[in-house]
């Protein structure tokens, strides 16, 4: 998905919309909402009345389409773009994305071990199951687990006297 090399001699020069978002195999309305977020810059209008878009938006549209691929929303975008024009080290906006990763794999290490949770739940649960000789009658001594306890004792004596 590259984009035409003759279209950008240097970044003085500058693009319309149509051809901005073709480059990189998008809307129009995608390019103007990342200019409403502030995320793409655009020139005053000239040429009957058209945006045109320094190249410079080149680089900002290919580390946004880098930074949704870690996961961030257009508003942690955002807050990197801020951070970058605050810092131009790039330093702060290093810091932060190492900062949103690990956050990421925390929160991705809890949904695994939820994850793990439930398997092994249902693997008990499908044991118990295997090991009952009627499915709608209480499993009694065959539970392992029985939490029910007495209700259990209970229900089998009232199946046996059917």
């Amino acid at each position: 998905m590259g984009y035409d090399k003759n279209v950008t001699k240097s970044y003085t020069e500058s693009l319309k919309i149509g051809d901005l978002a073709a480059m990189f195999g998008t809307t129009v309305r995608t390019i103007r909402y990342y200019e409403e977020l502030g995320l793409l810059r655009s020139d005053d209008r000239s040429e009957g009345l058209h945006r045109r878009y320094p190249l410079v938006n080149i680089i900002y549209l290919k580390r946004i389409r880098q930074l949704k691929t870690y996961g961030l929303s257009l508003g942690e975008i955002k807050e990197f773009f801020d951070l970058a024009e605050q810092d131009p080290s790039g330093e702060k906006c290093r810091a932060l994305l190492i900062q949103k990763n690990k956050e990421k794999i925390e929160a991705q290490r809890a949904v695994l071990l939820e994850a793990q949770a439930r398997i092994e739940a249902l693997q008990a649960e499908t044991e118990t199951l295997e090991t009952t000789s009627q499915f709608f009658s209480c499993p009694g001594s065959e539970c392992k687990d029985c939490s029910i306890g007495e209700y259990c004792e209970q229900n089998e004596q009232n199946n046996s006297g059917d």
